[in-house]
């Protein structure tokens, strides 16, 4: 219990740490971006006078030097005060908490479909290793890896969309039956090649246990292949599988950039696009900001369960 309470508080550091640095890294790219927000919020360059600049400086600290703006913007978000949209003039986090939702769907639904599938089809290539149908899971796999989100969202598009007519290819739909209707082909796209690489590990990581010394014993002794597979071999890959699973999960959030823009989804992906277009900074902050949180959070808690999914972890930890 002790080690268990001491690796958790040294997760939660780091956490803080990396949270720290990685704000910093966000905020400085932000403000090093070409062009001056000054000039965005003084309606722009028709009839500037350099008194007009100056007085927008001013009233947003823009004339400050970074760390001074880093620090104040550092403060706000500790207060969960994400500051006021350039384009909008409405509150970042209003922008931000409305969209989000419709992200999160998207991933939840791309996260069952790589899970499923890619965990379903590296099942199968290892029970059947060295066959044909192991040989085209790993073909249709290196296929998937091998496209890219937005190819594969016109090709999606085209296919199912245009041609058979059999989803909508833009918004993200109404109620339970309308959001799945509209979310399935942005699903495919962004977990099209999730789906690739958790196959692969999930093959490698089962045929790795296949190889246990324990695994030729239960064989052996008659045990059902059936129960050996599933007691033995899947159940000692899960510490892999997991870990994959919850990286990749955690990765997705920028994923949904290009996803969402192709499909015409409002949600934090297209609002990230559209704050960088316009040079809306506070947005684009807080996007980065939300996304590379979610994918530190959710490696810190896949860090924490890993060792409870594989004794030989917690062993080489402890």
């Amino acid at each position: 219990m002790t080690s268990l309470v001491s690796r958790v508080s040294r997760r939660l550091l780091g956490l803080l740490a990396t949270l720290f640095a990685a704000s910093f890294v966000i905020f400085a790219a932000v403000y090093a971006a070409p062009g001056d927000p000054a000039v965005f919020l003084a309606g722009g360059r028709d009839k500037l006078t350099p008194e007009r600049l100056a007085t927008v400086r001013a009233q947003y600290h823009l004339d400050e030097p970074l760390v001074v703006q880093y620090g104040r913007w550092l403060w706000d978000c500790v207060h969960f005060d994400l500051g006021r949209s350039f384009k909008y003039s409405d509150q970042v986090s209003d922008l931000v908490a409305a969209r989000f939702p419709t992200t999160l769907q998207l991933v939840a639904y791309a996260t069952v479909l790589f899970v499923v599938l890619g965990v379903g089809a590296g099942i199968l290539a290892a029970v059947k290793r060295s066959t044909w149908v192991d040989s085209l899971v790993v073909g249709g796999t290196t296929l998937a890896a091998s496209v890219p989100s937005f190819v594969a969202a016109i090709a999606l598009v085209s296919l199912f969309g245009v041609q058979l007519g059999w989803f909508p290819v833009t918004g993200s739909g109404e109620g339970v039956t309308g959001t799945l209707r509209h979310l399935t082909l942005p699903a495919l796209s962004l977990a099209l090649g999730a789906l690739a690489i958790i196959s692969r590990v999930t093959r490698q990581a089962m045929a790795d246990a296949a190889a246990s010394d324990h695994v030729e014993v239960a064989r052996a002794s008659g045990v059902p292949e059936r129960d050996i597979i599933r007691r033995h071999v899947l159940r000692n890959a899960l510490g892999p599988i997991v870990t994959m699973c919850g990286l990749v999960m955690a990765g997705m959030l920028a994923g949904t950039v290009v996803v969402e823009t192709a499909f015409g989804i409002s949600g934090i992906g297209s609002l990230l696009v559209g704050a960088i277009n316009t040079h809306d900074f506070p947005v684009a902050q807080a996007v980065l900001l939300l996304m590379v949180t979610g994918y530190i959070v959710v490696t810190t808690l896949v860090d924490v369960v890993h060792p409870l999914l594989d004794p030989r972890v917690k062993e080489a930890t402890s």
